[in-house]
């Protein structure tokens, strides 16, 4: 399945909006800023940001909140992943079709890298163009995402210490779920804030959010196994090699499907009350679980 429609309008939109946000290569010191620019424009699709768009649109015309706090959300996944990909944790040389920022750039510049864009991030947010009510919501709930209690660094250290050890449903859901739903969650919940929904609508993308996520995860567990590294743009196979704790290791390839497909009528659910209106987040969410690579 090709991406939606309007995904590459999206995509200019957020483009455009890290480029002006990002300090340029020649802002000293120059290396940092040329490591940082180097993975976020690395390539991506911008899920989270467009995700955190497509979220506002449902309530508001007015969407500029929602691009800054999409690329202030673009900003902790790139520096995740350039975290995730360093030699003490998954050791990877690709991502995102291209060498890894500790291979472009050497790994001390690397890790400053993720750390730069990790408190770009929050400066960023501290700028959204919302209330300030709204903007401190926003900001608990992406930084929650982002930390270890359920939240991203939370589940990469229950996937890092599972490697290698049988793991129970109950553990394995709780990897997915903090690992990778809950910055798809915060995005959600995010472009729901920005766009002045009411608290009965942001915990309705909040549970959409979650589902959305988690399949996410299930998905990408399924690629790992089923696709080459061109196609990935990482390398394949690194999960069943370094012995992750994945649904298909657990569960196999036909039920993880199943699961994903589940998960996928969870998400959509959720957005039926919205209609017409809520079709290209339904587009998303399509798009998620029939992606190939």
């Amino acid at each position: 399945m090709t991406q939606p429609a309007f995904f590459n309008e999206d995509q200019a939109i957020i483009e455009k909006a890290l480029e002006n946000l990002l300090p340029v290569e020649t802002t000293m010191p120059a290396t940092i800023h040329q490591a940082m620019r180097y993975s976020v424009f690395a390539g991506g699709k911008r899920i989270r940001p467009i995700l955190c768009y497509e979220a506002a649109r449902l309530f508001s015309e007015n969407l500029d909140a929602a691009v800054t706090c999409g690329c202030a959300l673009e900003f902790i996944h790139t520096y995740s992943l350039i975290h995730d990909d360093l030699p003490p944790l998954d050791n990877d040389d690709l991502r995102r079709g291209k060498p890894t920022c500790h291979k472009k750039f050497g790994v001390a510049m690397a890790i400053l890298a993720g750390d730069g864009l990790l408190t770009l991030a929050f400066e960023t947010l501290s700028k959204a163009n919302v209330d300030a009510q709204r903007r401190v919501r926003i900001i608990a709930e992406i930084s929650a995402a982002a930390g270890t209690v359920n939240g991203m660094v939370g589940g990469q250290v229950a996937d890092v210490e599972a490697e290698g050890k049988p793991v129970d449903p109950a553990g394995l859901e709780y990897i997915h779920r903090s690992k990778t739903a809950a910055l798809i969650r915060a995005s959600t919940v995010a472009g729901a804030l920005a766009g002045g929904a009411r608290d009965e609508d942001v915990e309705r993308l909040r549970r959409f959010g979650e589902a959305l996520g988690w399949e996410f995860q299930v998905v990408d567990d399924i690629l790992d196994v089923e696709e080459s590294s061109s196609a990935l743009g990482k390398t394949a196979g690194k999960d069943q090699a370094q012995k992750k704790a994945t649904y298909p290791s657990v569960f196999g390839i036909e039920k993880s499907r199943a699961f994903a497909q589940e998960l996928a009528a969870r998400a959509e659910r959720e957005l039926a009350c919205y209609g017409e209106r809520g079709q290209r987040l339904r587009g998303i969410a399509e798009f998620l679980i029939a992606r190939r690579a």
